[in-house]
């Protein structure tokens, strides 16, 4: 196997562990995770947060995938898998019935410190979050996820900072679950949710307004406008309409509490975007329905790259358990790549990472770190391989 001419670049090669260290950093203030009767844990929580990343970072393609690899390959067995390995039957366990406080508590805890370090990418359009669902395909004996007749599906409703291109709060459903009503479960005070037309309820435009929640959302077209007060428009501008109004028809549907609605074209299609934000110009209100889109190239990037959507859980507590550990992938790969490159995640800066990994076990430098000290690790790893 090749060796390092220089053994102390090997203080630097830990390149997982480095890349993990926030979420080393977030478990050591989580809460407890005991075994609940006198058999001890086959797995702790440290070694099945560490399995999962690293499914969902190496892009396996099922429970049965990871646990030959962590049987068969090197760094796994040494670096992430427990000291005398694990069984199926004990990951299963780990994964549909417990740790769930604590994956939650680390997802949180990463996605307030890649808050802290993240820049806003337009800052003047203050906290924007966008709102969206996504469907899971299940499989038919998950029963509690119901779709249609004969296809099972689950739904994850997420919501995503805009400005920082990191998620936010989640919640999980059945494949019928309604979008709408997490829409004020999902923004905070001072927040905007951002959302397409399937958000659209004029109902529900009043009581987020009644509840002081600030949102931007697409309208259909045919939506009958009443316009109590019109805005001036600049002739060159890619903004058509921009009016205080109440939408829908008189005693049937039509908002109690006026709204603004903002038109714009691009690219020869047209958009409508009811908002109760009369701060911004009507071209900042383009431009942040614009970065709505990000939410969908992210549950796009986050299926294919991460591997995020093959089941390995078959109970709604371990497709959540699933769920936030491939978000807490994607927290740290954002930290990551902000820390190493000032830049945000890319399918390009992950595979380097991937390949820096593989280069630590040709070059021998791998090893288990203890949970507490990470730094002591890597000068433990290097005196036990030289």
């Amino acid at each position: 196997m090749p060796r390092t001419f220089d053994p102390f670049q090997k203080l630097n090669a830990l390149e997982f562990f480095s890349f993990f260290q926030p979420a080393t950093e977030a478990t050591s203030r989580m809460p407890a995770l005991d075994s609940k009767g006198n058999r001890p844990l086959q797995m702790t929580f440290e070694e099945h947060l560490r399995a999962l990343v690293y499914f969902h970072l190496e892009e396996h393609h099922s429970a049965q995938h990871l646990l030959q690899v962590l049987e068969e390959d090197d760094f796994a067995k040494s670096a992430i898998a427990p000291e005398n390995g694990i069984k199926k039957s004990s990951f299963s366990e780990a994964t549909n019935s417990r740790g769930l406080e604590q994956f939650m508590y680390v997802y949180q805890n990463l996605q307030a410190q890649a808050s802290s370090i993240l820049p806003k990418q337009h800052p003047e359009l203050g906290d924007l979050v966008g709102i969206d669902g996504s469907l899971i395909d299940a499989t038919l004996s998950m029963h509690w996820a119901d779709y249609r007749k004969k296809s099972k599906k689950a739904k994850v409703h997420v919501g995503f900072d805009l400005n920082r291109a990191i998620p936010r709060k989640l919640y999980l459903t059945d494949g019928n679950g309604a979008e709408r009503p997490f829409v004020s479960l999902i923004l905070s005070d001072g927040q905007t949710g951002v959302m397409d037309r399937g958000y659209q309820s004029h109902q529900r435009f009043d009581q987020w307004q009644n509840d002081g929640k600030l949102f931007m959302c697409r309208i259909k077209a045919s939506t009958k406008k009443t316009i109590i007060k019109q805005n001036p428009i600049a002739s060159d501008s890619i903004v058509f309409f921009d009016a205080i109004v109440v939408l829908g028809t008189t005693e049937v549907n039509q908002t109690q509490t006026p709204l603004r609605l903002v038109g714009y074209e691009v690219d020869r299609v047209k958009y409508w975007i009811a908002t109760n934000r009369f701060d911004l110009t009507a071209e900042q209100i383009a431009t942040a329905y614009k970065l709505r889109w990000d939410i969908e190239n992210f549950f796009a990037w986050w299926k294919r790259h991460l591997k995020v959507y093959h089941l390995i859980a078959r109970s709604e507590h371990g497709l959540m358990v699933q769920i936030l550990a491939g978000l807490i992938t994607y927290l740290l790969l954002a930290i990551y790549c902000h820390r190493q490159f000032n830049e945000r995640v890319s399918i390009k800066r992950v595979r380097q990472l991937r390949i820096k990994i593989r280069n630590e076990l040709r070059a021998g430098v791998f090893g288990k770190p203890p949970d507490s000290n990470f730094k002591e690790q890597e000068l433990h790893t290097v005196n036990a391989s030289t």
